[in-house]
């Protein structure tokens, strides 16, 4: 029935002449053809569709048969899948380009997750072929057909370990380097175009598509994936893939020591139809920055010849961007490309001139947020280590004010008591013999003592939350008391101890003793009732709040453990403020 309905309006069409066709013209021939294909007639169908007589009727209707025929052959069940494939093949040397193109993204853009990689490497080939029949006027389309692939590709899982990129269970792999294949014709003609012309227009078609295939490639999948070292995995598609992408953008006349700097050279006017911004995506660029500088790849078409500081201050914008997210691969990725950087880069060398520049400002504090709220124990630890790294890279001025800045704006006790450490060991290097410098000793040290040693909240001041900063500020401060002897006073320190004896110490004591004496109460409360209670078979409960928040409900002897530790901490905060009264008075008292 089917058939004879195909080849009732394919022999009515004879008599059209040129593209006369009518819609339900159109509508009979697809129908027909698809029952056809469906039932298992593709041979009868093939040839129909070969005789030549029948050419104008193919070239015009034929390519509404490639959804029907795709689908068959992405089953690889039927018994007439060569007569399918014939089909294919016929279809894309005789119908228009331009349809066919449309088709076949259709087909491409349909695919479910798991069938992606099946219809990748079905489709590739012909739409290459029929982006080829374009000629010079293809540009476009080549973009339009490179961004569909890239976006179902990108629905692809990412391979995490070793195995799972060797197995590639999921396609990730494969459709990567069945895409390279696809671009080399086109990449070719670029290259083609730079040795006839020793040069070619930054704004040719061809090029800005390859371009933005390039860019595309590096925020997804590149930018996601973990790239396994040689040593780990040998043959890595993926790394084959990141390599290719690089070598291309370097093919099509894009330096890759310019691509890295471009945020730093502020290369705002780009000429085109394109702006730089929707051109060189900073996802792409970050992604880009960690090829090079963490996995090393295409270092042979890289030229070092840029300062480890120059190469810093190119990578902290991408550091930023990476840090600034919350996805666990963006701050892995993060942390490493600033510590490459900052490796490279020689301790105590840094200018203060460079936290001028607003990334050496948000850089630190998305660290500080990794350390304080990431949940991943690695990546905190990883995140200290490299803040740590950062500081040491500073010179003294830049150490400084850098620890200035932090205690006004991290807002973060633990924080602000690492900063204060930092501070001390910087104290105790000055100190010693031939280090002696402006920032760490005398009048500029004191601003900086004063920002250290406050009670902003005087005695009401959360001591508990507050522990890792008043611990760190003691240690100091009765450092500084017993190295730095009175009549020296290379710190300043015993210049304005009267004024930190005011505005910190007797505060601290004042709040020492109130919170003390109060847990001191609520613990002998709480073990009274208990006794009270200890006949009562119901197990009892009591809730207990910390900073305004109701903590969940707490058995007494949950509640005895909670404030024993407040009360142990409380002593050791006394161990050491009695210690440093104890120094302060034996100064004070008068010889005898």
């Amino acid at each position: 029935m089917a058939l004879e309905q195909l080849c009732d309006v394919v022999q009515r069409c004879q008599a059209i002449k040129d593209e006369g066709f009518s819609p339900e013209d159109y509508d009979l021939f697809f129908t027909a053809g698809r029952t056809c294909i469906e039932q298992g007639n593709s041979a009868q169908v093939l040839s129909i569709l070969v005789d030549e007589t029948n050419k104008n009727i193919v070239r015009c209707m034929g390519w509404n048969l490639l959804g029907p025929i795709v689908q068959i052959l992405l089953k690889k069940e039927d018994r007439n899948l060569h007569h399918c494939h014939a089909i294919l093949t016929h279809l894309l040397e005789v119908c228009s380009p331009k349809e066919l193109l449309v088709g076949l993204l259709e087909q491409m853009e349909e695919a479910d997750t798991g069938s992606i990689t099946e219809t990748v490497n079905l489709l590739l080939k012909p739409l290459q072929t029929v982006l080829l029949r374009m000629g010079m006027k293809k540009a476009s389309s080549v973009g339009m057909a490179l961004s569909t692939l890239l976006s179902q590709v990108a629905r692809l899982p990412v391979p995490v370990t070793k195995e799972e990129e060797e197995e590639d269970a999921c396609g990730l792999c494969h459709c990567c380097t069945a895409l390279l294949q696809f671009v080399k014709p086109f990449v070719e003609e670029i290259k083609e175009g730079v040795k006839d012309n020793n040069r070619i227009s930054k704004d040719n078609e061809l090029r800005v598509e390859l371009l933005k295939f390039c860019m595309k490639s590096l925020s997804n999948p590149l930018l996601e994936v973990q790239l396994k070292d040689p040593d780990t995995l040998l043959k890595s598609p993926l790394r084959d893939f990141a390599t290719e992408i690089l070598i291309i953008l370097s093919s099509i006349g894009e330096s890759l020591p310019d691509l890295l700097s471009r945020n730093v050279l502020k290369r705002r006017e780009v000429p085109g139809f394109l702006e730089e911004e929707v051109r060189y995506p900073k996802e792409s660029l970050a992604c880009l920055s960690h090829l090079l500088f963490v996995d090393h790849i295409a270092v042979d078409i890289f030229p070092a010849v840029l300062s480890p500081i120059f190469v810093l201050q190119c990578n902290m914008e991408y550091t930023d961007l990476l840090l600034s997210r919350t996805e666990e691969s963006r701050l892995q990725k993060g942390l490493a490309l600033y510590e490459k950087s900052l490796i490279r880069v020689e301790d105590n060398s840094l200018p203060v001139d460079l936290l001028e520049l607003k990334t050496f400002f948000s850089v630190p504090q998305n660290l500080v947020k990794v350390m304080t709220l990431c949940p991943d124990q690695t990546l905190r630890t990883k995140s200290l280590k490299v803040f740590q790294l950062s500081i040491d890279k500073f010179n003294t001025e830049a150490k400084y004010k850098f620890f200035k800045g932090m205690l006004k704006t991290s807002h973060h006790a633990g924080v602000e008591g690492y900063i204060i450490k930092n501070i001390k060991n910087q104290i105790d290097f000055s100190l010693k013999p031939c280090n002696g410098n402006d920032w760490f000793l005398g009048k500029h040290l004191l601003p900086l003592l004063r920002l250290v040693l406050c009670f902003p909240h005087g005695p009401e001041t959360d001591l508990l939350q507050n522990l890792d900063r008043i611990m760190e500020s003691l240690n100091l401060l009765r450092y500084l008391l017993i190295r730095d002897k009175e009549w020296e006073n290379e710190t300043g320190i015993w210049t304005e101890l009267y004024k930190i004896e005011d505005s910190y110490l007797k505060p601290l004591r004042t709040g020492l003793n109130m919170s003390k004496a109060h847990y001191e109460a609520e613990l002998k409360s709480v073990k009274e009732n208990k006794k009270i209670s200890s006949k009562d078979t119901k197990a009892s409960v009591c809730t207990v709040t910390v900073d305004n928040e109701k903590l969940p409900n707490m058995t007494p002897e949950m509640q005895i453990q909670v404030l024993q530790s407040a009360v142990f901490t409380f002593d050791l905060i006394e161990s050491v403020l009695t210690r440093i009264e104890e120094i302060i008075e034996t100064k004070e008292r008068p010889l005898s």
